[in-house]
């Protein structure tokens, strides 16, 4: 029963820190035995960080549970952004021209909305994807003028060293400037900074999964 015991756990720490924050199960390698654990114990928000492993695992389990609210929190290639764009409800990676208007394409032909998050290169790292910061209000613009997209909020992943909070502020602070009221960040580790610092969604795995 260590799933229960770890979700119950994180979730009232989450709910304890913010009644605005929502938590996303990261539930990649995750078999689905461990996932309906999860459903069953009335939990809507899961991440998945690949289009494939999600689409294997996640197509009856949304017919049979359509409450559900399935996450792309890992890095999308454009050659699987149909396949995203068919079961997720909520991409974390947009980071692209390229991918932008490929989804703008696809709710133009099929008449369908999702949610998109902008992931920002919050320190400008060579190593991490995201929009640079100076470009996010460009970038933005495109999307949510010329392309329709449903532009909710920011995402980043801050660096692995350090105190994340400044980063976290800062991309805060730029949802802000742009009017956005939603903020993907924040995951095992660092978490209760994330939601100290205003996050809206925390993508957390370890900690629930983890049977240590």
């Amino acid at each position: 029963m260590y799933i229960e015991k770890n979700y119950n756990y994180i979730s009232n720490a989450v709910k304890s820190l913010s009644s605005k924050t929502e938590l996303i199960i990261v539930s990649k390698n995750q078999d689905i035995e461990k996932i309906n654990r999860l459903i069953k114990l009335n939990h809507i928000h899961f991440g998945e960080n690949r289009v494939q492993e999600a689409s294997l695992k996640w197509k009856n389990l949304i017919l049979d549970n359509l409450q559900l609210k399935l996450h792309l929190v890992g890095k999308l290639q454009s050659n699987k952004a149909k396949d995203a764009f068919k079961i997720f409800h909520y991409i974390h990676t947009l980071d692209n021209e390229k991918l932008a208007q490929i989804f703008g394409k696809l709710e133009s032909d099929q008449l369908k909305k999702i949610k998109y998050f902008i992931q920002v290169n919050i320190a400008n790292e060579q190593q991490k994807n995201g929009i640079s910061v100076d470009k996010v209000n460009q970038f933005l613009k495109y999307c949510v003028n010329d392309l329709k997209l449903n532009i909710v909020g920011l995402m980043c992943i801050p660096p692995a060293e350090g105190d994340p909070s400044p980063y976290f502020n800062n991309l805060s602070e730029l949802a802000k400037v742009n009017n956005l009221k939603e903020l993907s960040m924040g995951m095992s580790n660092d978490y209760e900074c994330a939601i100290n610092c205003g996050s809206t969604f925390v993508r957390i795995g370890t900690k629930i999964f983890s049977e240590t």
